[in-house]
C-alpha cells in the first residue's frame, strides 16, 4: 500500500537525489575538516573525554 501511493506522488523522485547530494556534501565537509586538521588540536580534542571536569561534580 505504501508503494503505491509513494508512486501517486508527482514530483516524488527528486527526493533520493536530494538526499544523495546532501549525504555526499556533508560527508565532503566532514572528511575535509578531518583531513586538514593540524596534529595538537587532534591531540587536544582526542584527551577532552579523559580529562577531569570538577564543574559537574557535587
Amino acid at each position: 500500500m505504501g508503494k503505491e501511493v509513494m508512486q501517486n506522488i508527482d514530483g516524488i523522485s527528486i527526493y533520493p537525489i536530494i538526499s544523495l547530494v546532501l549525504f555526499f556534501v556533508v560527508f565532503s565537509v566532514i572528511m575535509y575538516f578531518t583531513v586538514t586538521l593540524k596534529k595538537d588540536k587532534a591531540d587536544h580534542l582526542s584527551s577532552l573525554p579523559l580529562e577531569n571536569d570538577d564543574r559537574y561534580e557535587n
